[in-house]
């Protein structure tokens, strides 16, 4: 699947996948899925619960956390953390283009490195992460900066 990104050994980022997509995914070892896609967003190839059945069918564990970027708050990424601890890795998550699949997995990573707000969004920069959205970036600062271990 192209557009994709390794963030660690434990997690990839990305745009949704299709179906086909999601069992290539289980050949090459993923063991789970996680959806941030919120169930009303446009250009969805299928429903989260669709995609839900296709990831177990595909012999894969899914997981749903909705997340709009105008209501992201820190429970999603709380629960999110809390889902990253017990599924089974690696991980593919995605949303629509991989950016606030992204957000989420840096921010899980620099919570538990203990990093600053300001060092996430270098390192995500270096990573090659491009946002355009200021209001992305203000959310995964204040939060990394106020969520330590």
């Amino acid at each position: 699947m192209d557009n994709t990104m390794k963030i660690s050994d434990q997690i990839t980022v990305g745009p949704q996948p299709n179906r086909d997509e999601i069992y290539e995914f289980s050949n090459e070892g993923f063991k789970s899925i996680v959806n941030f896609r919120a169930a009303n967003e446009e250009g969805m190839p299928f429903t989260p619960q669709a995609e839900g059945e296709t990831v177990e069918a595909a012999g894969m564990e899914y997981c749903h956390i909705p997340v709009s970027m105008n209501m992201l708050d820190d429970h999603q990424v709380d629960e999110f953390r809390e889902q990253f601890e017990a599924l089974p890795k690696p991980i593919f998550a995605h949303c629509k283009s991989g950016k606030r699949a992204g957000a989420m997995a840096m921010m899980n990573s620099a919570v538990e490195q203990e990093m600053s707000g300001e060092q996430t969004l270098q390192q995500a920069e270096k990573m090659g992460f491009q946002c355009d959205k200021p209001e992305l970036k203000d959310f995964v600062k204040h939060y990394v900066d106020t969520h330590h271990k």
